[in-house]
């Protein structure tokens, strides 16, 4: 129980406490590479005794490697215009764990973890083995049960087939673009990754599936034909093309296979005929956002063709409306500062490719951080070519690689590379080298993106233009 006469922070605290204290299983879990230990039993028994609340309110749930959390958070946000009552489970965070939890775009209330907490107590005592992830899932859909959620969108943890989140019974599934990550756990191939990923598609629940590498692709299609499973393919079945873009958002242009006829006469026209195709905003950047913003879109069809309600108008307006931070997210515009929770190398290329698009005369001077666990190798053969001079780090989660470890790495590349901690100073001595001529491009992990957010806020935000401090 919490200590009596504690305010909501401690006890908010102390319950956040007793959730990572199982985190353990879950580490040991996984450094043994042993997917056979997980074990969706466990979950299905803890959802039965709370009374199965993930089946109050409809699901859309969301697997894949990249932009499943940008699908998921344009996804809700669309749905909040259509005026639902919408739930939001993402993971990791960036600044707060509360973060994970949402509702109607708000991170759940601290002061109403610890009584879930206690809900989730007695549960650990009489199923073993339960794991952090475990409890936090059950916490968020019982939450979202008892804010009166109408609509759930769900992000997969990790992989798709074993994950806690693979309980729910979803309206409609999505599966965003694969690529290399967790390969210890979900495989070495795409196709074993897609066929992890492909294991929350459900007997006859209909899929938007984002475009993918062919043997993805391939393995996904095999699954969802063998559960009957109707598919809608986005860059087959709904075609998308990029408008206009500046550093405040990008328009894009979507459609049916079926429209094709109707878009080819609109491009002879010069644009100038009444019809167009389906014209989006959205704030999120970069060419990879193009492609989450179609997937989010088929997504929302498909739910609309389930029975749900979902309008032209609040896509538009939701897409128009998201905010997701970290995500190729512009600290300041000149000289630039960017974050972005880049965590493989696929996301890596992302971030490249977003730079040479927005800032293609700039050279950038990179601040790396990441995670332990991930493809620093992969990462740093997407990113080095394009810095100027790299700057490793490391946030303070425990995970997070050597600094040193990056920087011997980083310096394999040919650019030079100087290993500083803390990430304040690592920041600090960013931009001084930048001298106001380069873009400070901080990413690696999320955990890095939000080490540099929260230290522009605390020592950059309040300047116009910003001045170089000394930290340390």
């Amino acid at each position: 129980m919490f200590a009596q006469g504690h305010n909501a922070e401690t006890e908010y605290q102390q319950a956040l406490d007793f959730l990572y204290s199982f985190i353990d299983r879950s580490l040991t879990r996984n450094l043994r590479n042993a997917p056979e230990r997980f074990d969706l039993r466990r979950m299905e028994k803890t959802m039965a005794a709370l009374g199965n609340p993930e089946r109050a309110y409809a699901v859309i749930h969301i697997a894949g490697t990249k932009g499943k959390g940008s699908v998921a958070a344009l996804t809700a946000s669309a749905l909040q215009a259509q005026g639902y009552r919408v739930g939001l489970y993402t993971s990791p965070h960036l600044e707060d764990f509360a973060e994970r939890i949402r509702v109607d775009g708000e991170p759940m209330p601290h002061a109403h973890l610890p009584a879930l907490v206690e809900r989730l107590r007695p549960l650990t005592e009489r199923i073993p083995h339960l794991t952090t992830y475990e409890l936090i899932t059950a916490a968020a859909f019982l939450h979202f049960a008892q804010r009166g959620v109408e609509v759930a969108v769900v992000e997969v943890g990790m992989g798709g087939r074993l994950d806690a989140t693979n309980i729910v019974q979803p309206l409609t599934t999505v599966i965003t673009p694969i690529s290399y990550d967790h390969t210890a756990i979900l495989g070495n191939t795409l196709e074993a990754i897609a066929g992890e990923k492909a294991g929350i598609l459900k007997e006859g629940v209909p899929l938007a599936l984002a475009p993918q590498p062919r043997e993805a692709r391939l393995r996904i299609l095999e699954v969802a034909r063998s559960r009957r499973v109707p598919v809608l393919e986005v860059g087959r079945d709904v075609l998308y093309s990029p408008v206009a873009r500046s550093l405040d958002g990008q328009t894009l242009f979507v459609w049916h296979s079926a429209e094709q006829p109707l878009v080819d006469a609109y491009i002879a026209s010069g644009g100038f005929q009444e019809w167009e195709p389906t014209r989006l905003t959205t704030p999120l950047l970069g060419p990879h956002q193009v492609v989450n913003a179609a997937t989010a879109y088929a997504a929302l069809h498909l739910a609309r063709r389930q029975g749900l309600e979902v309008s032209l108008d609040a896509i538009r307006r939701g897409f128009a409306a998201v905010r997701w931070p970290a995500r190729f997210e512009v600290l300041h515009r000149n000289p630039p500062v960017v974050v972005d929770g880049a965590h493989n190398r696929a996301a890596a290329l992302q971030v490249r490719l977003t730079v040479d698009e927005y800032f293609p005369n700039w050279p950038v001077v990179l601040v790396f951080g990441a995670s332990e666990d991930k493809d620093h190798h992969g990462m740093l053969a997407e990113l080095a070519p394009r810095a100027r001079e790299i700057i490793t780090t490391a946030s303070t989660h425990p995970r997070a690689a050597d600094p040193e470890y990056l920087a011997k790495l980083a310096r394999r590349f040919g650019r030079p590379t100087t290993a500083v901690m803390p990430a304040e100073r690592a920041i600090a001595e960013a931009l001084r080298r930048s001298g106001g001529e380069a873009v400070v491009l901080i990413t690696g992990s999320l955990f890095i993106a939000a080490a540099g957010r929260s230290i522009w806020r605390a020592h950059y935000a309040t300047s116009q233009p910003w001045t170089p401090v000394r930290i340390g």
